[in-house]
């Protein structure tokens, strides 16, 4: 049965954009990207990503492309269109269709040159992009909730593609396997996060969904940003020399600035999508980014939307688990019980700084402080999802964030705190008295504190201090405060100073 699905505002927009015919003049910064090494042949052909079974981003133009002989001319029919191209010089050409409603009925693509590829049980819905680490890669047949799930995974308008482990010097063309059907023998080794995540959007949404998963274990951010990225942040201009020293014969590794987004993320730009769900930042924080993870990540989604043509990407990302990360060191003996605490304000400072991006916080399911890998996947795709159901899709009631620190004021010995998203009321999510709070005077030496709920703010405050300054919250590698809102959602834990005393006295 059809499926359609009203796009939002935003949506609609972009619905009058015209189609493009011969598309090399009109989109320079694409056809540059497409400019990877390889010879054209004789036969038409398509990178993987661009195959039977799979999802075309609803609402948008939709960008197709591949090789041929220069000179070419390429055809594409779909849907009642027909659009046409002239291979370039290097062998490469890219058509755009008009945007298109979602749509779960199987279409037929035919791409026609000198040969003919005709894919099949293409759909039209929403399409994502799933990158970062481990925490990412892990499957949801080793998940909590395995069995409920599995039992339940027969969604066949949700399709899989995934992008094999690669790491290259230079921006690559090809890479991936075929796209697939949800079902409980292909649902159980893709992404828990993922799946959780395309589920949540299939079922309020009513339409396909298409996941593409990039991600490799125990890696940086820095390989997975492409040099435009690193060339937009001026505290990152080493990594951008670095990678413009980049050759064909170079070897790299997975840790390489740029490797893993030449390998595994080039070879479907200029694919469209709706936007990104990131879930990386363990390395990066063992490493002891807890300054610079901020800008690393503004290169990396600077970057990303700029290569594949979309500057309002929509861009997720979980906050990192509580760990004892100190306690293991992890070959760093520098890293003390704020390492990671500096780095969650690394991650939560994002919000302000970049736009169109969004962070799901996990500290109360992160399964204890010895869990790398927190195994309850199923809630960090949910609460991804609402992020994007309340900003792509037009939920506007929708709570999609816990509390998230705004400001501070003194009075007397007391402080008070406001915050943003606080739903329907801030509230303690196991009902007891607020824990993980610490308060300071001008000494800089933070002390346990009692903190109360008092309407829409926290009141926080200590016998030992009489004349506060400062307040933190949950700052501790291991710590799991209660505060949240009465959806359920947790707060990021946060301090209200920037000092750089007082690390040891935690």
């Amino acid at each position: 049965m059809k499926e359609s699905f009203p796009s939002p505002q935003q949506i609609m927009k972009s619905a009058s954009l015209p189609s493009l015919a011969i598309v090399p003049a009109a989109l320079p910064v694409v056809l540059a990207v497409l400019a990877a090494a390889g010879l054209a042949s004789a036969d038409v052909t398509l990178p993987k990503v661009i195959g039977s079974g799979m999802v075309l981003q609803q609402g948008e133009p939709i960008n197709l492309w591949g090789r041929a002989d220069p000179g070419e001319v390429v055809t594409v029919k779909f849907d009642g269109t027909q659009v046409g191209t002239t291979a370039d010089k290097d062998g490469r050409w890219l058509v755009r269709l008009d945007p298109r409603m979602a749509d779960s009925k199987p279409r037929e693509l035919r791409i026609t040159g000198r040969n003919e590829i005709v894919l099949s049980d293409i759909l039209v819905g929403e399409v994502w992009l799933c990158s970062g680490q481990s925490n990412m890669n892990f499957p949801v047949g080793k998940s909590l909730h395995v069995d409920e799930e599995i039992a339940k995974a027969e969604h066949p308008a949700i399709r899989f593609f995934r992008m094999g482990k690669k790491a290259a010097a230079l921006p690559q063309d090809e890479g991936g396997s075929d796209w697939v059907a949800c079902s409980a023998d292909t649902a159980r080794s893709f992404s828990a996060v993922a799946y959780h995540f395309g589920e949540n959007l299939h079922r309020e949404l009513k339409v396909p969904v298409g996941l593409i998963l990039s991600a490799v274990d125990g890696v940086d951010i820095e390989p997975w940003t492409p040099v435009e990225g690193f060339e937009k942040v001026k505290s990152l201009e080493k990594y951008a020399a670095r990678v413009r020293a980049l050759t064909a014969d170079v070897k790299v590794t997975p840790g390489t600035p740029a490797a893993l987004y030449n390998g595994m993320i080039h070879p479907f730009v200029p694919f469209t999508m709706r936007g990104v769900i990131w879930y990386q930042g363990e390395w990066n924080c063992f490493k002891g980014d807890t300054a610079i993870y901020t800008d690393k990540t503004d290169a990396l989604i600077s970057g990303w939307r700029k290569l594949f043509g979309q500057e309002d990407l929509s861009f997720y990302f979980v906050q990192i688990g509580p760990m004892d990360y100190s306690e293991r060191h992890w070959g760093r003996k520098s890293r003390t019980l704020e390492t990671l605490p500096r780095f969650w304000d690394a991650q939560r400072a994002c919000l302000g700084t970049i736009p169109n991006c969004g962070m799901a916080v996990i500290t109360d399911i992160s399964g204890g402080p010895d869990r790398l890998h927190p195994a309850n996947k199923r809630d960090v795709g949910h609460r991804l999802a609402l992020w994007a159901l309340a900003h792509d899709y037009g939920r506007e009631n929708l709570v999609y964030s816990g509390p998230l620190y705004n400001s501070m004021s003194v009075e007397g010995d007391k402080v008070i705190l406001k915050f943003d998203h606080e739903g329907g009321g801030l509230k303690s999510l196991d009902g007891g008295e607020l824990v993980q709070f610490l308060i300071s005077g001008e000494s800089g030496t933070f002390v346990a504190a009692q903190a109360e709920i008092k309407g829409d703010a926290v009141e926080v405050r200590s016998p030992t201090v009489s004349n506060p300054v400062a307040v933190r919250y949950a700052w501790h590698e291991t710590a799991v405060g209660n505060l949240g809102n009465k959806e359920g959602l947790p707060a990021s834990p946060f301090r209200t100073d920037d000092w750089e005393v007082g690390d040891s006295k935690q």
